[in-house]
């Protein structure tokens, strides 16, 4: 099972960025999955989530309106677009999946709910 996240970069604030959460070795089909962010010295925070069925989303309020997670199934594939950024968006942002392969429902921006992880990618926003 790997998770493998790129699209991260040096951007001025006000940019965008899409960042991409590609699996290898197992479907995502059955997964909820998640984006966390850490800046230095600060913990792990979770940044959305959207259910295996995909009709369930969630987001941190300091990204709500600006932020946006989609899935890509047949491209095994989840990503998060992010707009408007802002300094104190900087941070390694990591996906992560939980399995969810009965109610389809679940989401949740607890880090400890997850079990496997990526192993993420940097965003810098600066002028």
């Amino acid at each position: 099972l790997q998770l493998v996240e790129s699209g991260g970069g040096l951007v001025q604030p006000g940019g965008s960025l899409r960042l991409s959460c590609a699996a290898s070795g197992f479907g995502l089909d059955y997964f909820a999955i998640g984006w966390f962010r850490q800046a230095p010295g600060k913990e792990r925070e979770g940044v959305s989530c959207i259910s295996s069925s995909g009709g369930m989303t969630i987001y941190a309020d300091s990204v709500k309106g600006r932020f946006t997670i989609s899935r890509d199934n047949p491209k095994n594939t989840v990503y998060l677009q992010m707009n408007s950024l802002k300094p104190e968006d900087t941070g390694v942002y990591y996906c992560a999946v939980r399995a969810d392969p009965d109610g389809r429902t679940w989401t949740s921006l607890g880090k400890d709910e997850y079990d496997y992880w990526g192993q993420g990618t940097q965003v810098t926003v600066s002028s």
